[in-house]
């Protein structure tokens, strides 16, 4: 483990090294070579200059450059090309950035995937995307990979340290895929979106531009590596020779500790989930803090920022199928109710807001974003059909093939110029930045035995939080327990697409035409809504006490002491508010890693009774008699 004396020591020697190369580096443009050159062009510069800090471990880009090259060359040795897919199934660190970089340099394209997901669903998308290899660790490899798969683990590779360290002599298309990030599906599975060589270069000059990317900068990596923020996180850093900083999972979570992380660690650049951010940006802040920029994005903002703040707030709009951004912009301090806009286009992007002929609508008016430009990916992996569907010919453009896609956001233009976002047009959901497919959740639901048909709607806590809400009807008159469903669901859904409550209706209400009426689907009470089959009421003063508080947090109307916080729609950000709630109540302090240990009402009941005893028995006598009084 390396100390911050000598990370700081680092960085200072590095600096020095750079000397005029960091003014040639802050002159340059991203579009001048390869991504992969870009890179390679700092590791010959300075190769003992910082690339990525990672649990007290510092890889530079010597070593990051040198890595990736053996790694590339042993891709090439497998017979990967130009639109050969490799899979990536690694969490944040080191070994994700540089696999993903080898890739790239052996002319592949990537496909990031979180090994935190359930193993049918990763199992799905190396099925469906068919790459040639998987990287990944040596023990988890083994448990996805398909037969046709050939396995490279990136730890303990003898067969690695054996390749070249040169880099390969590839040259890539701009219209060749760059990656592949797969998002909820409207068919109840999700699909893969491509994005091309000229996508992702185009978002990197941009961003470079736009926010004055340096070798000073020091950005944060907080996406996990399957959402496609962390494309943006990465590669504008890298190929202008900033330096990487990924923090760890509580850490990245816990918006107080993420605050001090970013000020301890000087990051002058940083991306935050929207729910985050606003959580975040309302906290005191030191003056004299480095960050220039904070970047938000993937659900609505429905803050401005304060007085005083020491970074500007910078908003962002872009689905994943358009290169993560497709508009951006600066945020000031407002008393206005209006909420913050998605700002304008970015470079060598085009936003129409159109009606259902495609026809433009007049400024003010309400319309469908249709998005062109260079950062309009290639289409869906293997969907055609689909692809032909949301990816339409640019009316609008001379450019000869050059397509819209269609978002299915609403928005309207305002007189300034600037973009304000208005909801989806369809009835697709955005959770914690997340984009759900209600239909991909009802198709896991529906495969439960018991169940015959469901509807899955987000219902609003407050201002800024959703929960998926579950509508299902029974055969026979069964009804099985919210904790049966959810475990079902954890088999094949992600964390954040389980629904917080399941309300068990004997029919579904319908349109006169026979669709699902969304309307008029009842409100979640104790009576509706599937109890746990071990349902036990809060017994003790502490217990009751705490019941309220996550009723409260949670929107529930009930919970039992064996509810799970986490399987009750509970996530990392609300964890600290309630941590922040029973520090109020109970005058005593848990720690996040606590709550995961213990999330139910009972075992966190009986932690805070041990503190309290253990706060009462190291006071003085008269700390005792003010307490009682």
């Amino acid at each position: 483990m390396i100390d911050t004396s000598t990370i700081n020591a680092i960085i200072e020697q590095s600096d020095k090294n750079r000397g005029a190369f960091a003014e040639v580096s802050r002159s340059g443009t991203a579009g001048q070579g390869s991504l992969s050159e870009m890179i390679a062009i700092h590791a010959m510069a300075d190769p003992e200059a910082p690339a990525v800090f990672f649990n007290g471990q510092v890889v530079s880009y010597g070593e990051l450059d040198r890595r990736a090259n053996q790694l590339a060359n042993h891709l090439i040795n497998l017979g990967v090309e130009a639109e050969t897919i490799v899979a990536i199934c690694l969490d944040r660190s080191p070994e994700s950035v540089i696999s993903s970089l080898a890739v790239l340099k052996a002319g592949g394209a990537y496909l990031p995937l979180d090994p935190k997901l359930p193993l049918e669903r990763l199992r799905f998308m190396l099925n469906d995307a068919k790459p040639s290899v998987l990287i990944s660790n040596s023990e988890f490899a083994g448990e996805i990979a398909g037969e046709s798969c050939t396995v490279v683990p990136i730890d303990n590779n003898r067969e690695l340290e054996k390749c070249s360290v040169a880099a390969p002599a590839i040259e890539s298309a701009k219209d060749q895929l760059a990656y592949v990030i797969y998002t909820s599906g409207s068919t109840g599975e999700p699909k893969g979106v491509e994005i091309t060589i000229e996508n992702l270069l185009n978002l990197i000059e941009w961003h470079r531009s736009e926010f004055s990317v340096s070798s000073k900068d020091r950005a944060s990596h907080l996406a996990g590596v399957s959402f496609d923020a962390a494309v943006w996180e990465v590669w504008p850093y890298l190929t202008a020779g900033a330096s990487l900083y990924v923090p760890d999972e509580p850490t990245r979570l816990a918006p107080e500790a993420l605050r001090d992380w970013l000020v301890a660690n000087q990051i002058t650049i940083s991306f935050l989930p929207t729910v985050l951010a606003e959580r975040v940006m309302i906290l005191d802040w030191p003056p004299d803090a480095a960050l220039r920029f904070l970047l938000t994005g993937a659900d609505t903002l429905h803050r401005y920022p304060e007085n005083g703040l020491p970074f500007e707030l910078v908003n962002n709009y872009g689905p994943t199928e358009c290169t993560v951004v497709a508009t951006s912009g600066r945020v000031r301090s407002c008393a206005t109710t209006d909420l913050p806009t998605i700002g304008r286009a970015i470079t060598n992007a085009q936003i129409y807001i159109l009606d259902q002929e495609l026809a433009h609508v007049q400024p003010g008016e309400a319309g469908e974003i249709f998005i062109g430009g260079q950062n309009v990916g290639r289409g869906y992996l293997n969907r055609p059909d689909l692809t032909l569907e949301r990816f339409i010919s640019d009316p609008f453009s001379t450019q000869p093939g050059a397509r819209l896609y269609r978002t299915g956001d609403l928005a309207r233009q305002l007189p300034d110029g600037d973009i304000a976002y208005l909801g989806r047009a369809d009835e697709q959901i955005k959770i914690l930045g997340h984009r759900i497919e209600p239909a991909e959740v009802e198709a896991a639901i529906d495969r439960f035995p018991e169940i015959v048909s469901s509807v899955v709607v987000a219902r609003s806590v407050d201002s800024s939080e959703r929960r998926l809400t579950a509508y299902v009807t029974m055969r026979n008159g069964s009804t099985p327990s919210a904790t049966e469903l959810r475990e079902f669901l954890q088999s094949s859904l992600p964390d954040y697409m389980l629904p917080a409550m399941f309300v068990k209706l004997e029919q579904l209400p319908l349109t006169a035409n026979g669709k699902v009426n969304r309307a008029a689907l009842p409100e979640p009470t104790s009576e509706n809504t599937l109890r746990d089959e071990n349902f036990v009421a809060p017994r003790s003063p502490i217990e009751q006490r705490l019941g309220k508080i996550l009723c409260s947090l949670l929107a529930l109307s009930e919970v039992s002491v064996n509810d799970n916080f986490f399987l009750l729609g509970g996530h990392s950000l609300l964890g600290t508010q309630l941590i922040g709630k029973i520090r109020g109540a109970f005058g005593v302090d848990l720690s996040l890693r606590t709550l995961f240990d213990t999330p139910t009402i009972a075992e966190l009941s009986s932690e805070i009774e041990r503190l309290i005893i253990a706060r009462v028995e190291n006071m003085s006598e008269d700390e005792a008699r003010a307490l009682l009084a």
